[in-house]
């Protein structure tokens, strides 16, 4: 199951899920990108939401306000929902209306290979050290097993002779049920707090994210900059 946590009081862009990307709302621009692969269902703390999805044939589910994350929001959804503890939950960004299908498949895929009782999987891409001097723009840096060491808004690692190429993290998360909860129940960390980063939760508590590197165009929107490039690209 693909699950979009679409938060409607965004402090750095207000309402920014419900902006139009070419000619629908964000939300449904990221749900129609990864409709064909499972069934989708957006997370939202807003009935505003909830409508936009209804009218565009999505299912939505009504969670609380005061989550940390996006993650914590889908979890609430999938246990709404009934879901087992097997069940392969994909966590998709409303703000990644670029992403394409065949990267959310590699993160399907790596969970369905990986051998360990907490799955949680994500992905990143090569970027360029422009790019990478973004702070709304994550980075991060792996071992090498592929399992990620730290996510930063800054460039990492600092790079004394300007010789790196750095890492851009995709807003993409799969986990199993299982360890979707169990992800929530973790203490929140100092960490996700100073960066507002929620995946450093896991790292904080010991838990290892098995991060693939995939081929990607896309670009989270964060910004109104952002979506004025998202637009130009659009024509």
């Amino acid at each position: 199951m693909i699950i979009i946590p679409a938060r409607l009081a965004s402090s750095r862009f207000p309402k920014k899920v419900l902006a139009n990307i070419g000619s629908v709302p964000m939300v449904v621009a990221t749900a129609q990108r990864v409709q064909k692969l499972d069934r989708v269902v957006i997370a939202t703390d807003s009935q505003e939401v909830m409508d936009v999805a209804s009218a565009y044939g999505f299912e939505s589910v009504l969670t609380d306000e005061a989550h940390k994350s996006g993650t914590d929001r889908i979890n609430e959804a999938a246990n709404t929902l009934g879901l087992r503890d097997e069940e392969i939950i994909v966590n998709v960004q409303a703000d990644e209306p670029f992403i394409e299908p065949e990267v959310v498949q590699q993160v399907i895929a790596r969970l369905q290979s990986l051998q360990r009782e907490f799955k949680m999987v994500s992905c990143y891409k090569r970027i360029d050290k422009a790019f990478a001097t973004d702070p709304n723009h994550v980075k991060v840096i792996v071992d090498s097993s592929s399992d990620a060491i730290y996510f930063s808004r800054s460039k990492i690692p600092y790079d004394r002779e300007e010789h790196h190429d750095y890492f851009g993290h995709l807003g993409i998360y799969g986990f199993n049920k299982r360890s979707l909860n169990t992800f929530c129940a973790l203490s929140l960390a100092p960490l996700e707090d100073i960066e507002k980063l929620e995946q450093l939760r896991a790292i904080y508590n010991g838990k290892k994210i098995s991060m693939v590197e995939v081929a990607s165009k896309s670009f989270g929107i964060d910004s109104k900059r952002d979506l004025e490039k998202a637009l130009q690209i659009l024509g």
